[in-house]
């Protein structure tokens, strides 16, 4: 699940090199916190979330054939 939301990351910002994923696994949980550049938040993020929303849409659903639960947050 790290590698398909670093790829989805990487491919939407301007600065992928600045991409990183933080990976915390709890049991069947997994927490991934995506971290870019400042200036690429609102690229992450999208109008009104949207982006966001439809990475953590196929995030979920990858984790969904491993049989997890995946989190996603966007930090600064």
């Amino acid at each position: 699940m790290r590698e398909v939301l670093e790829f989805l990351a990487r491919s939407i910002v301007g600065d992928p090199d600045a991409v990183v994923v933080d990976e915390v696994q709890n049991g069947s949980t997994v927490r991934l916190r995506l971290s870019v550049a400042p200036e690429d938040v609102g690229k992450v993020i999208g109008k009104g979330g949207r982006t966001v929303r439809a990475i953590r849409d196929v995030v979920r659903a990858a984790a969904t054939r491993e049989g997890v639960s995946v989190t996603v947050e966007i930090v600064e």
